[in-house]
């Protein structure tokens, strides 16, 4: 092996990202290109892939701790009717169906969480399940509601939820857009004092590629969840001026109880 082959071999072991590929002619070679086409077409399958909330509901049914209950759900849809009206009309993915709002049950909680399709349904079903119920045991004391499943889903329809229920703050758990290199990354979007219409990203906080073993794992996104809503609860604001501690904040009880 070539001292430049080499050096391309140990860079590839650290990385996902293509490097170094070599040529075959004017081409790429063909294994590499049939990586290529394999990765795009499961881009192209995690779009599509139809959402199964009983998949989500089955991973939330188990406990989270010794002698305390399964997660109770409840499954709502956006304003969009179909995968293709979702694809073509984002404002529709960011409304909640008007008549799925009289089953949401309102109360005054702290956070509800909200597990949406968006543009990866194998990362929702894959890891949605996991990060919840590791966020929700570091939340001792905090009155949370049912889980809404929602499909056909874009990250603000989480305002519309949250204000329905009448939550201080909402998570949404959401499938990323795929890309070359991963097709079942799933995002975490926390918001404080969520209001129906925002679209700003400046108000939110941003936990992505969330995909353990490549990505982040489900403990250290529900660590650092935990720690931003917190932190979120005592400033009473999220987004660009709510920063990342989590390194140095415990993952249950409130700080100084």
């Amino acid at each position: 092996m070539s001292p430049d082959a080499a050096l391309w071999t140990t860079l590839r072991r650290h990385t996902q990202a293509r490097i170094g590929l070599g040529r075959a002619g004017s081409g790429l070679p063909t294994r590499h290109r049939l990586e290529l086409q394999a990765a795009h077409a499961a881009a192209r399958d995690a779009v599509h892939s139809p959402f199964e909330p009983d998949v989500v509901a089955a991973g939330l049914a188990g406990s989270t701790g010794p002698g305390e209950p399964g997660m109770a759900t409840v499954r709502v849809r956006s304003a969009a009717p179909d995968r293709l009206t979702y694809l073509q009309r984002p404002d529709l993915g960011r409304r909640l169906e008007a008549a799925d709002r009289a089953h949401l049950p309102v109360g005054e909680w702290d956070v509800v969480f909200v597990v949406a399709d968006g543009l990866s349904s194998r990362a929702v079903h894959e890891h949605a399940a996991a990060v919840v119920r590791g966020a929700v045991a570091g939340l001792d004391g905090w009155r949370i509601a049912p889980v809404v499943l929602a499909e056909q889903a874009r990250v603000a329809l989480g305002d519309d939820v949250a204000h329905a229920v009448g939550a201080a703050m909402v998570v949404v758990l959401i499938g990323e857009r795929p890309g070359m290199s991963a097709a079942d990354s799933l995002g975490a979007y926390l918001t404080y004092g969520p209001v129906p219409g925002r679209t700003t990203d400046a108000d939110r906080n941003c936990l992505s590629n969330i995909r353990p073993p490549l990505g982040l794992s489900y403990e250290a996104a529900a660590a650092k969840l935990v720690a931003l809503m917190r932190r979120a609860r005592e400033a009473r604001l999220t987004g660009v001026t709510l920063k990342d501690e989590s390194d140095t904040q415990p993952l249950r009880g409130e700080a100084g109880s």
